[in-house]
């Protein structure tokens, strides 16, 4: 079990970025990338511009490269749905999320009164056609909607939410566990999106899982005793306009933030000397009750 190296009888699970030592909550220093102890903060007051080098090397590619490739991948798949038709892309069709198949021209123009493929082609011949939805075919969407974006705005706002999210996250949970904490946010915003969304609906957007990484943001706060002032306000605007703004996914910033809060959990407070297995198992049976929910939500559609 580690240990603060400051004081020996606290359990510590966080370790400076700069010495890489283990330090305890009343030890941690906020830094611009995670925490340092306190002699490597007195040291840097003491050396301003070796302090501004060692930053600005932790602060690239190496210091979160699963935020850059996060962000690169979301930025392509962007790309490439606008270059091939925007909202009429049939990339868009195969990656957003639908809880069932619908009717149309394309996602913004459909038929809800139609509930079949063969009544689709019967009724508008060649001018429509079938969209399968994830409850019908298409399951992978539970898993793509989170890569997928249409508008520059859209795709714009979300990186830089999650550009300034994983560089404080993934330094301090690592590459493997902050990719888990991604993509289980990410389902667990699908899951609730398939069971309580319309089922007319289609859903795009990395807000699922960059509500996850808030909710585990908050719970790693907690746990070391930091000020959640900051992110308390940034919570409260961001579920302030889920629920005031028509056709924002409220299913999905919930379902997210839920799955991120309980994966942060397991993260911080496994303890002992099994704490990666414990982890490990934790964050695994998180994703096996996500994806249980979702395999019970499509028998039930089927």
């Amino acid at each position: 079990m580690p240990v603060c190296y400051r004081h020996p009888g606290r359990e510590a699970h966080i370790r400076c970025q700069r010495c890489d030592r283990p330090i305890c909550p009343d030890c941690m220093r906020n830094a611009s990338v995670g925490f340092q102890c306190p002699e490597c903060v007195a040291e840097g007051r003491r050396t301003t511009r070796q302090v501004k080098r060692f930053t600005g090397a932790r602060v690239g590619f190496r210091a979160a490269p699963v935020t850059y490739t996060l962000i690169a991948i979301n930025v392509v798949v962007w790309a490439l749905i606008n270059l091939t038709g925007g909202y009429s892309s049939k990339l868009l069709e195969l990656f957003a999320l639908r809880r069932v198949g619908t009717c149309g021209l394309d996602l913004n123009r459909i038929d809800p009164t139609v509930g079949s493929a063969a009544e689709c082609a019967q009724r508008y011949g060649g001018t429509a056609h079938w969209m399968a939805g994830a409850g019908d075919g298409a399951p992978w969407q539970l898993f793509t909607t989170m890569f997928t974006h249409v508008e520059v705005w859209h795709v714009g706002v979300n990186m830089f939410s999650l550009y300034i999210l994983g560089m404080q996250l993934e330094p301090i949970l690592g590459r493997a566990r902050f990719l888990a904490l991604y993509l289980i946010s990410g389902l667990a915003g699908s899951a609730l999106i398939f069971w309580a969304a319309g089922p007319q609906e289609f859903t795009v957007g990395a807000s699922t899982a960059l509500f996850g990484l808030m909710g585990a943001f908050a719970v790693f706060l907690l746990r070391a005793r930091a000020s959640l002032q900051p992110l308390l306000w940034t919570l409260v605007i961001n579920f302030g306009i889920t629920f005031a703004v028509p056709g924002i996914s409220w299913q999905g910033h919930v379902g997210g933030f839920v799955g991120g809060v309980a994966v942060g959990t397991v993260i911080v407070y496994s303890g002992g000397r099994q704490r990666r297995r414990w982890q490990t198992a934790g964050i695994a049976a998180i994703g096996a009750i996500v994806v249980l929910a979702m395999v019970v939500r499509g028998v039930t559609l089927a």
